[in-house]
Formats: structure tokens, sequence, C-alpha cells
């Protein structure tokens, strides 16, 4: 049986800058990648919890039906479609898996099933679809997966997601990188 590899979506099969453009539209600010040092914005955008997840519910679709793939994700996930099972399993609600599905299909992006479970715990469907690896960028999702399921979690290096990483985990700068660490666990 093939393992199945579990995949998260924003910020690692897409570009981990995609929202940062919207948000500074928005909120009049000039911020890059390099500026976003947490995951919570509300701080870095002088405004409220509250008020980004409202900017979220009316920006959302629209900003996840372009969002860009983040380099050498398509030719690495290309490469494993045959070789793995592939699960996506993101903190996206439901209501967004047409826009979803859509986004997969136009850009060619390969998978076997999508999850989008509405929430940032995922460790209920890494462990109920025995997913044997996980991609992550959001630091404390990579640490309590590799965790609490103990299996190797591939976390995408960005300026939001530093801090000291538990054995399972495995910091990575692109998905070439992660490719060879996936290759030589499972060969």
């Amino acid at each position: 049986m093939r393992k199945r590899l579990g995949i998260d979506i924003d910020g690692t099969v897409t570009c981990p800058s995609t929202f940062i453009p919207y948000l500074n539209r928005s909120f009049q600010k000039e911020l890059t990648l390099n500026d976003i040092t947490q995951y919570n914005l509300a701080p870095l955008y002088d405004t409220t919890e509250e008020e980004i997840d409202r900017w979220m519910e009316q920006y959302e679709g629209m900003i996840y039906a372009e969002a860009p793939l983040a380099p050498n994700a398509l030719e690495v996930i290309d490469s494993w479609k045959n070789k793995y099972e592939l699960f996506y399993i993101s903190a996206r609600g439901k209501h967004l898996y047409d826009i979803t599905e859509q986004w997969f299909q136009k850009h060619g992006v390969h998978y076997h099933h999508i999850e989008l479970i509405g929430s940032h715990d995922k460790i209920a469907a890494v462990k109920t679809y025995n997913i044997a690896a996980f991609f992550e960028d959001k630091y404390d999702n990579a640490c309590d997966i590799g965790e609490q399921c103990d299996i190797p979690v591939i976390l995408f290096d960005t300026p939001y997601n530093q801090g000291p990483l538990p054995k399972q985990v495995i910091r990575v700068n692109t998905w070439l990188e992660a490719k060879k660490h996936i290759d030589e666990l499972f060969r």
C-alpha cells in the first residue's frame, strides 16, 4: 500500500506571501513577507482579530482562487502522484471546497483527497487518514502534529514560524529540499 502524505495548502502549496498585497491595500500598509513575524496578523496591521476575521470572510474566496503556487511545488507534487497518496488537509472552511478544487484543477495540482476542516487542529484528520508525513507552514501545527502523531513533519521556513522544533519536525526552505527529505525517509 502506498504511503499517504498530508499536505497543508495555504503558505505551503501556495506562496506564503499570497495574502500580503491584499492586506496591504486594505489596511494601507507596505509590509513584506519578512515583516510577517507572527501568525496573528492583527497587531502587524494595527487592527483587531475580529476585523481581520471579517476581512478574511470578505476576501478569502477571491484570494484563494487567485493564489500563486509556491516555487517548485507543482513539479515535486507531480513527481509524487503515482508514488504516494496526496491528501490535502487545510484549515479552510468547507464552504471553500469548490473554489479550492477549481484552483487545484486550474493549476494542474494532483490530489487524491481534499479535506477542509475549518480549524487549525489537524491532528484528528492526520490520524483518521493514517498520514505518514505532513507538510505545514504553521509552527504550532507542525510541532503538535509531529509530537502527537509521531510522524515526520516538513515545515516550510517563513518569518512567522520560527522557534525550537521537536525531533519529528524538519525545517526546509524549498519544495526541492522537502522532496529530498521525503525521498530519504521513504526510500
